[in-house]
């Protein structure tokens, strides 16, 4: 997915936009941009042309975007034409890892022509354009907010408006975190008592097929990939109320408790059950990814099944239950390799010595720096790739300007070779839903998750000073009031647009 932003802004704005561009050359020459003489238009060499969804969507957004009082009428001066021009076609794809994020935005002296090299445009700011040189990629390919809609439901409307804030600040991944031990929203084709007996409720806190059409198809128009969790053998307690058989019991003194732990390894059926589930949501989400967890699996409830036990010897594991998990992991990992789905999994399966797939993708969320940056170190020693968590759990929260911390993250100052840096693919924003819903997700999720939107996507160096990116992330923010999204304060001040009109 390709981001193209051209930097316009109103006289009074602070200079510069959020992600700052890796290259901008900006003259105080001005063009004003009049809502009744601009038009969007495709250019003659461009690979896409009228037709196009993505830009075509794209074009009505932003018009709305850069004109948000705009009502026909008015006089028509001198026209500004703003002309895309794209290298690849891709309008009827979907957004993956290969796709090209690079894009050049080049004011020539007549403003009626304003070329941009870009698949998707994401980010553009009202009412007067400077005449302006921007060439502008990704530091990493993978920049992601984790949602969590088991702890708390979200509404499709609460996830459609994260996409919109998302595509502001240029992240490009959703990683949907649906399920999780206390409910099962996802509605199941294949499994229907999944949710009906796993969610909240079986009709007004599921997510239906439809549902989850929508959430794709509108982060497809704004260059974000979905990618889906579906975390076993651990934080599977409400897979079990829909589908017997499938969790571990649990045995107190040699009879069954009638508590249940971790999904059960040891029965031919569990994987049946798993290949079914994961070939629907296969076929349900076209990212070539799929998390499959792996994380904070409890031992307790293995050790005290007896058939488990047995098991264990049989296999030749004795006593090392880190083994069993393995096991477990190893073979769902290469049921998503039949399906052709790339597996993102929780450090804790390469903690555990695992044998997965080369091309499986460690996600690191353990740990202070010194923790997180020795894992980076072990991990991209052993040739794999690597998404960082760790530094940007912004559910938790502290008084004060706490987004400055994330700001300062270095994803790649770790011990190792340039190679090793090189399997960095990028980082991600957790928001876990303990305490959060929609009532409060918007706010402390923005502006905090956009200190590490320019730390992905920005160039280090140019961006290391915390003290010049404050006004920028300041206006930023006012800007993201503006759209409709309810960020929350930086620190004390106003939004200049709280007064206009009186």
């Amino acid at each position: 997915s390709a981001a193209a932003k051209i930097t316009t802004k109103r006289l009074h704005a602070v200079g510069g936009v959020w992600p700052m561009p890796q290259i901008s050359a900006s003259s105080p020459e001005q063009y004003p941009l009049n809502p009744e003489a601009f038009y969007f238009e495709y250019g003659r060499q461009s690979e896409a042309q009228p037709g196009c969804s993505v830009l075509d969507a794209a074009f009505k957004r932003y018009f709305s975007l850069i004109f948000p009082d705009y009502f026909p009428g008015g006089n028509v001066n001198r026209p500004f034409t703003l002309e895309v021009s794209v290298d690849h076609d891709g309008c009827d794809g979907y957004p993956s890892q290969e796709s090209s994020e690079r894009c050049k935005c080049a004011q020539f002296n007549e403003p009626e022509q304003n070329i941009l090299s870009s698949v998707w445009l994401q980010q553009m700011q009202p009412f007067f354009v400077n005449k302006t040189d921007i060439e502008d990629f990704p530091r990493f390919q993978f920049r992601g907010i984790l949602l969590d809609t088991s702890r708390h439901y979200l509404p499709v409307q609460a996830i459609l408006k994260t996409l919109d804030a998302m595509a502001y600040s240029k992240f490009n991944v959703f990683h949907w975190h649906i399920v999780d031990d206390p409910s099962f929203p996802y509605q199941s084709q294949t499994f229907p008592d999944l949710s009906a007996k796993g969610a909240f409720h079986p009709m007004t806190h599921i997510y239906t097929q439809t549902d989850v059409q929508r959430v794709i198809s509108y982060a497809r128009l704004r260059g974000i990939r979905v990618l889906p969790e579906f975390d076993s053998p651990g934080h599977t307690q409400s897979w079990g109320k829909g589908q017997s058989d499938l969790l571990t019991p649990c045995y107190k003194g040699g009879t069954p408790s009638g508590a249940f732990g971790p999904v059960n390894p040891t029965l031919p059926s569990t994987y049946q059950f798993i290949a079914r589930l994961f070939k629907e949501v296969s076929s349900v989400f076209p990212d070539s990814y799929i998390h499959l967890g792996g994380d904070e699996v409890n031992f307790f409830c293995w050790k005290s099944n007896p058939d488990v036990r047995a098991f264990m010897q049989k296999m030749g594991f004795g006593t090392d239950f880190t083994k069993l998990e393995a096991f477990y992991m190893e073979s769902i990992v290469n049921i998503t390799s039949t399906l052709n789905k790339t597996a993102i999994v929780w450090q804790d399966v390469f903690d555990y010595h695992e044998r997965i797939p080369e091309d499986t993708v460690l996600h690191i969320w353990k740990g202070v720096p010194y923790d997180y940056t020795k894992e980076l170190s072990r991990i991209t020693k052993a040739g794999k790739r690597v998404v960082l968590a760790a530094p940007w759990y912004i559910n938790h929260i502290a008084y004060g300007q706490d987004w400055r911390k994330s700001y300062t993250v270095q994803p790649l100052n770790f011990s190792g070779t340039e190679e090793q840096k090189k399997l960095v693919i990028g980082g991600e924003v957790c928001m876990w839903g303990e305490y959060v819903d929609a009532t409060n997700l918007t706010p402390r999720l923005w502006p905090r998750a956009s200190a590490a939107a320019e730390r992905l996507w920005s160039d280090e160096k140019q961006t290391s000073s915390v003290e010049k990116a404050f006004p920028r992330l300041q206006d930023f923010r006012c800007k993201l009031l503006r759209r409709g999204i309810q960020a929350e304060p930086l620190y004390v001040g106003h939004c200049r647009h709280e007064y206009q009109g009186i």
